[in-house]
């Protein structure tokens, strides 16, 4: 199944994408595409209704439909660092030993198409496509071997990120991660058994065009059910929770000389069998 949110900001409904491209409203099956609704049980549920008994929304999803954050309510967006190894040789910086985690602020999630906004007295912000992973069913200390069974479904983030503020202003990375608009999330989310093989999927982004990111999940360093066990070594992860699992080569920060994004650009970026994201940066406001 492909689910989804759809509607204006903070008011979006569930639905599913059917094999026609158009949207099923699923409101009289869930209230939201959060919490409980992705359980093992409820996830079962939809997927034996026929989409053709549901309601039929009006408008093409990403044309004139507005698709909001493929999950509501996130509890907690975790992020991991340095998580592919070409990615991590161009930051010139080795592959960390353990997963590096931290945060994007919820507050940060925003819809795959929705506007970017430059934050004020940014002079570094940069892109990241990523492999997202949504927890279905929550734990603490899950076994890595039982981790798949935990999860929800797959999406396309794209890690926005001030590498000024992520790296020189001291502390931790999580101040150049969480900016509002710093998480653009879907436009599906993709159920395991749609998405097959997730440790091999190409995964794209451009800006105004020109490719920069053409990778693979193939070159992940510590795969998805690891970091489903080791995160949950350290904190209880809950339905709705998000992990965002790093990104392949081809940021701006690594770019000879590096490129960022000043205001105007146009970014699109994709993961196979996941979907696409088209996102206008806005200047930062005065």
């Amino acid at each position: 199944m492909k689910l989804l949110r759809y509607g204006p900001v903070g008011q979006e409904k569930p639905g599913l994408l059917d094999d026609a491209g158009q949207v099923r409203d699923l409101s009289d099956h869930i209230a939201d595409l959060a919490g409980s609704a992705l359980s093992a049980a409820s996830m079962a549920r939809l997927a034996a209704l026929d989409p053709a008994d549901l309601p039929l929304v009006d408008g093409m999803p990403q044309q004139d439909l507005r698709l909001g954050p493929c999950v509501g309510r996130v509890g907690k967006f975790i992020c991991i660092g340095l998580n592919y190894a070409d990615h991590a040789a161009e930051s010139g910086l080795a592959v960390p030993p353990e997963p590096v985690i931290f945060n994007k602020w919820t507050s940060a999630i925003v819809g795959p198409d929705d506007d970017v906004q430059i934050p004020r007295g940014s002079v570094k912000t940069d892109w990241e496509v990523e492999l997202g992973v949504v927890i279905g069913t929550g734990g603490s200390y899950i076994d890595e071997a039982d981790a798949m069974a935990h999860v929800a479904g797959f999406c396309v983030i794209n890690d926005v990120s001030e590498r000024e503020f992520q790296m020189e202003r001291a502390g931790t990375w999580d101040k150049g991660k969480g900016c509002d608009t710093f998480g653009p999330t879907g436009p599906w989310l993709v159920t395991p058994d749609e998405v097959g093989d997730y440790d091999n999927l190409s995964m794209w982004c451009e800006v105004d065009g020109h490719r920069y990111q053409n990778g693979s999940t193939a070159t992940m360093v510590y795969k998805v059910p690891h970091l489903i066990a080791y995160c949950s070594r350290f904190m209880s992860l809950q339905p709705g929770d998000v992990i965002s699992t790093g990104t392949p080569p081809g940021v701006g920060m690594g770019c000879k000389p590096p490129v960022y994004l000043k205001g105007g650009e146009v970014m699109t970026l994709g993961i196979e069998r996941l979907g696409t994201q088209t996102q206008r940066v806005l200047p930062a406001k005065g």
